[in-house]
């Protein structure tokens, strides 16, 4: 599914991180990609994240799923919202509203969560840490969006819901079907389904904290340096005060921490690595049996990739790259990294026509369908 009139550049020069935007059903031709009854299913499922919100006058209570088929028969007629966490890891066509994003890096794309809400469902006046793109798929939901949060922000007392205390709109729309809000992070928004059959979808995207990086880049490093790299001092002389430490020492010791810190290029290759590591791992695309590539893709009509796995590069320089899937790194060059590059561009590689194979290339392929990150597909072009 893509946007039409719509300029992506534009966006991210004055919209993207500095204010939200109603987007007018810019789609070449919006159909709601998943019904109602779908999306209940997949809620009863184990493997997937799911959570029941439901409003009463003077409260919000959090269920966990999965859920029991009659559970959805027994809720009354309370307001309630269905949230789905990574839809598009399960359901093609919900895979599919991504292409939309894609002027976004894919590193930074979280998944996507679909709710489903009865008339004046929601989960209540809050703010989020990352950008958010609210797709409405079906009925009808007015959203309010207020001030610029932070950590600090009063938040009523819940166990499971980090809902603001005081909320106060600045602005206020309601979508039909296909209109698109974005919303950077930390603006205070709250959506309530104005009718029933609301559906929206939430495309998200990560946005590290510095905290998370530099305690899990410190954990990866840790795990990695030598017992016996210590401390040394071989021209200790004698100092004044035995008790000092002196400005020497504190050179030694903070040179230890920032040296292996500040390895950019171990950095890159970590961080290709933890950007890509599946959140959800569960899509099992694994073949049944060992997969042999030496006759070539003669025939088969695309390369699919698993919509539960993440692809990313980081260049080394014009002919060589390190290619990341789902936590794994791959060095290429010449034309595998050629293919690589592709490879992360275009969730459907169309083979016909493609350049020559490489045994290099074919060995990629074949290492990646084995770790279920792409199949072949021989249907034809979907």
């Amino acid at each position: 599914m893509h946007l039409t009139a719509f300029d992506s550049a534009a966006f991210l020069r004055q919209y993207w991180q500095k204010r939200p935007l109603l987007i007018r059903n810019p789609w070449q031709s919006w159909a709601n990609p998943l019904e109602p009854d779908e999306l209940a299913g997949l809620a009863c499922e184990e493997e997937i994240e799911s959570r029941l919100v439901l409003r009463t006058r003077d409260s919000w209570k959090l269920e966990h799923g999965p859920f029991s088929e009659k559970r959805f028969g027994k809720i009354g007629k309370r307001p309630w919202t269905l949230l789905v966490q990574a839809v598009d890891h399960h359901v093609p066509a919900v895979a599919e509203l991504i292409d939309a994003f894609r002027f976004v890096p894919n590193w930074r794309i979280d998944d996507v969560m679909v709710s489903y809400a009865s008339d004046g469902g929601g989960v209540g006046p809050h703010f989020d840490q990352y950008d958010v793109f609210l797709v409405q798929g079906l009925g009808r939901r007015r959203w309010r969006v207020g001030a610029v949060c932070n950590g600090d922000a009063p938040l009523l007392p819940h166990e499971d819901l980090r809902l603001l205390a005081e909320f106060e709109a600045a602005e206020e729309w309601l979508l039909e079907p296909g209109d698109i809000l974005y919303v950077p992070p930390g603006f205070a928004h709250d959506g309530v389904a104005a009718g029933d059959d609301c559906m929206t979808y939430s495309i998200g995207f990560r946005a590290p904290s510095r905290g998370e990086l530099i305690g899990q880049w410190c954990d990866h490093l840790v795990e990695h340096l030598a017992d016996d790299d210590r401390y040394a001092d071989p021209d200790l002389s004698p100092q004044a005060n035995p008790g000092e430490i002196a400005p020497g020492a504190i050179d030694r010791l903070h040179a230890m921490v920032t040296e292996a810190l500040q390895d950019r290029a171990a950095f890159a290759r970590w961080f290709g690595a933890h950007a890509t590591t599946p959140k959800y791992p569960d899509v099992d695309w694994r073949p049944d049996e060992a997969v042999d590539l030496s006759a070539g893709l003669e025939g088969a009509a695309a390369l699919v990739r698993n919509p539960a796995s993440r692809f990313a590069f980081v260049r080394q320089d014009a002919d060589r790259l390190d290619l990341f899937v789902d936590g794994d790194r791959f060095a290429c060059a010449g034309p595998v990294a050629v293919f690589a590059e592709r490879l992360c561009a275009e969730s459907r590689l169309q083979l016909a026509g493609y350049a020559p194979e490489t045994a290099q290339t074919l060995a990629l392929i074949a290492a990646l369908i084995e770790r279920g990150s792409v199949m072949v597909d021989e249907e034809g072009v979907s």
